[in-house]
């Protein structure tokens, strides 16, 4: 510095002792300078105020020697002091050198500084809030300080900040918030505490709303929530508690939309805390701001169903996102059908806005946890920055369908997430199935492929939603599309109810049978597909038909008309060129029909044929059952066609009589001692009525070999009574005296013998050994030695 230099109006003492390293001298020189200030401001004398000012800013605060520069913030802040209330008109002027010092390379000269701001905002009080956003700045970075004693003082000026913007009305928020969102991303743990404790402060102070300016930094609050300090963790989550309590507090001042991309975001990170709460947030605001969310729906998804399939490790997660994931559903209603406005030549949807923005670029740490593409990961569905009160209230379904086949898709996704999926494509075609319909040649194969899941849950509810497909009657259309099965000369639109023919009902002329082709209100044009492409999938993935082909067609046949799948069915099979394939899916419906509790009326239906319904049936299903030489047979027992049975069986001796062959023969002896063909057994009383069922059984006898199976059915012919013995009188024994014992309530020791004239209970049970002894007993002339006639 040039001593020569005029400094007036300091005095050659004041500008040596502000020069001077000892700290004692500069202190002095404050002294002086403050009382000279005091002087002019008692004379008004505003010309030397900025004078003096000036000249310790530019000559001292600023130069290039530090002992100058420490005399200049010790002056500065003299000249505060000395003005008192009037240090409001110079505020800029004594606060911008004081900040460049915070620069400083030397600590001590920070230090400094921070203790010169200090005294100067002490005085000034809520007149440096015009300058808050600078003073912030200003603090924020040695909030960071790595020298103790410049942290120390840069808190001390921090606190007195904090007085003063809660004292006042007057803070400006909005010029704020910006500074706001570029600090609170900083990676330091001390400006992020420093950051978190300035936004509990806004926060509450009564006459600041934060909550309207909380979209701006409610990412780096998330961001802060991940830091590794647990103390800092803390108080971000005690932040975010308060603003989720004012939330629930005022739901109709919250901008939802704008924030709802942000948690999408963080409920995908890696972070459990982060996670968590975020999934928490998501919760409250789809049940605060309810229909609201719908346009949002798909980003949500992406968020929320990878969560679903956590196990205890994460159960708190997994619990929240369920019950996030339930409040969505609930929100889509049968209005959210309305058609769209129509536009010339469109079919299709809107895209939805979710679709039609391009992707922000999340700030969240960490990726997504789900395994779909990226493009979902980083917010497909991203959201307008928009108010609620704006955003239209519509449900978008191409973004929904896209983030439900995309987590269908992907084998390595949890069991629950897919039963979560599959759940929200069924409630998808409830409640709005006239835009699902537009989706559902999409979502066909992938559902035709989730039914080789290992989970019996997900088929079961996978099945769930392709029977609503094909019962649905929006489903009903004039082209239902190309079908993925054989090829078929008949559209199959609608499957028409048959014109009555001749009584033989066997022709197989003409159509094929697809004149047999029932018509129900479960029918619509996606029905015969879905049979179609069933029964291709159990071709070509014969492990399928075995271990999960019967859960499968009888569920369906819960779901569906039982009826119409076996006709169905039937009628594909008859065009199988397969001939293997198409033996042994007739083997299995036959076993499914004969041995399911849920086919029972279907079995009632068939076994009378009283109705042309039923005769028409019978004709499809026996035409696709020639396939199988034994079934055929079995079909012809359950419907009582036992002279057709009969004559079957003569027809087996041409057949080549293989192992498979005879296994099969065994199955069907096995059957008949099932209790579905009691009716059966029971007809082999009526010996005279029914010669074709005992010679069919004789018949079946016959094809076995010397086995278990051949002694059962053996046995159960040896239980076929003489027809002299089944009289109604005896011509020996007087009827009334016996009808005296019975009435008695006297049980006879064996029934049907030539004494009691009752039935042997053989042949109204399968064959056991209790049931060989009575044959044994049933044998001779009357064994009832007990019987006395009174």
């Amino acid at each position: 510095m040039n001593p020569e230099k005029d400094f007036a109006p300091l005095t050659p003492n004041i500008v040596r002792a502000l020069n001077d390293k000892l700290y004692e001298k500069r202190k002095v020189a404050a002294l002086e300078i403050e009382k000279l200030v005091r002087e002019f401001v008692a004379q008004n004398n505003t010309v030397q105020i900025k004078h003096v000012i000036q000249t310790l800013s530019q000559e001292f605060a600023l130069s290039q020697h530090p002992h100058s520069r420490k005399g200049g913030l010790i002056g500065l802040a003299a000249c505060s002091i000395a003005l008192g209330k009037d240090s409001g008109l110079y505020l800029k002027e004594l606060i911008e050198p004081v900040l460049t010092c915070f620069n400083d390379a030397d600590s001590r000269l920070r230090y400094y500084a921070c203790e010169a701001l200090y005294n100067i905002v002490k005085v000034a009080r809520g007149a440096v809030l015009p300058h808050f956003n600078v003073l912030f700045d200003g603090l924020s970075k040695l909030a960071a300080d790595p020298d103790p004693n410049v942290k120390s003082g840069s808190e001390l000026l921090d606190r007195l900040l904090k007085d003063i913007v809660t004292e006042s009305n007057k803070f400006d928020l909005v010029s704020f918030i910006p500074l706001l969102r570029e600090r609170i991303y900083s990676n330091n743990q001390y400006a992020r505490q420093f950051i978190i404790s300035w936004i509990l402060v806004l926060e509450s102070v009564p006459d600041i709303n934060l909550l309207d300016y909380l979209p701006e930094i409610l990412d780096g609050l998330f961001q802060i929530l991940g830091d590794n300090g647990k103390e800092i963790r803390k108080m971000c989550e005690v932040v975010l508690g308060e603003f989720l309590k004012e939330i629930k507090k005022n739901p109709s001042s919250v901008k939802f939309a704008e924030m709802a991309n942000i948690l999408v975001i963080h409920c995908q990170t890696t972070d459990d805390l982060i996670q968590l709460t975020a999934m928490c947030w998501m919760r409250e605001f789809v049940q605060l701001a309810g229909r609201v969310m719908l346009p949002y729906s798909s980003g949500i998804l992406t968020a929320v169903l990878p969560c679903l399939a956590y196990d205890d490790r994460k159960k708190s997660i997994k619990e929240v996102a369920n019950v996030c994931n339930q409040s969505l559903m609930k929100l889509v209603t049968p209005e959210d059908d309305e058609p769209d406005e129509p536009r010339p030549g469109q079919r299709q949807a809107d895209p939805a806005p979710d679709d039609a923005l391009p992707k922000q670029e999340g700030t969240a740490s960490g990726g997504p946890d789900g395994s779909c593409d990226s493009s979902f990961s980083s917010g497909i569905s991203v959201f307008t920055a928009a108010s609620t009160e704006r955003a239209p209230v519509t449900l978008h379904l191409d973004g929904i369908v896209q983030v439900l086949n995309c987590h269908l898709s992907d084998t390595a996704i949890g069991m629950m997430t897919r039963i979560a999926v599959l759940k929200w494509l069924y409630h998808l075609y409830i409640k709005t199935p006239r835009k699902m319909f537009r989706h559902t040649d999409s979502l066909f194969p992938i559902l035709l492929q989730t039914l080789s899941d290992e989970s019996d849950e997900v088929i079961l509810k996978d099945l769930e939603v392709l029977a609503e497909i094909a019962s649905s009657p929006a489903g009903q259309t004039d082209d239902p599309g190309p079908l993925d099965g054989p090829d078929l000369r008949t559209s199959h639109s609608e499957l028409q109810v048959p014109t009555p023919g001749r009584a033989g009902l066997l022709n197989t002329s003409g159509t094929k049978g697809l004149e047999c082709s029932p018509s129900t209100p479960t029918m619509n044009s996606y029905f015969y597909k879905f049979m179609i492409n069933l029964l291709k999938r159990f071709s070509s993935e014969r492990k399928l038909l075995e271990v999960r082909g019967p859960f499968i067609i009888r569920q369906l046949c819960l779901l569906l008309n039982a009826e119409n799948i076996f006709h169905s069915m039937a009628d594909i099979l008859l065009r199988e060129e397969d001939l293997k394939f198409a033996s042994t899916m007739v083997h299995a419906l036959n076993t499914i029909l004969l041995t399911s509790t849920e086919l029972f009326q279907l079995r009632n239906q068939l076994k009378d044929l009283k109705t042309l319904e039923s005769q028409n049936l019978f004709c499809c299903l026996y035409r696709s059952w020639c396939h199988n030489p034994v079934t055929t047979v079995s079909l012809c027992f359950l419907t009582q066609n036992y002279r057709h049975a009969y004559d079957l069986i003569q027809k087996f001796g041409d057949l080549e009589v293989t192992v498979d062959f005879l296994a099969e023969v065994d199955k069907l002896v096995q059957l008949i001692e099932c209790p579905i063909f009691t009716y059966l057994r029971l007809q082999l009383l009526d010996v005279k009525n029914n010669p074709y069922l005992i010679k069919a059984l004789y018949g079946l006898l016959m094809l076995l070999p010397q086995s278990s199976a051949f002694q059962l059915l053996s046995h159960r012919l040896q239980c076929v009574p003489n027809p002299e013995l089944l009289q109604t009188e005896s011509p020996w024994k007087p009827a009334e005296p016996l009808r005296r014992f019975t009435l008695n309530g006297v049980r006879p020791a064996c029934i049907r013998c030539p004494v009691c004239l009752e039935f042997p209970p053989k042949l109204l049970e399968p064959l056991s050994r209790p049931g060989a002894l009575l044959q044994q007993r049933v044998s001779g002339a009357c064994p009832c030695d007990g019987h006395r006639q009174p």
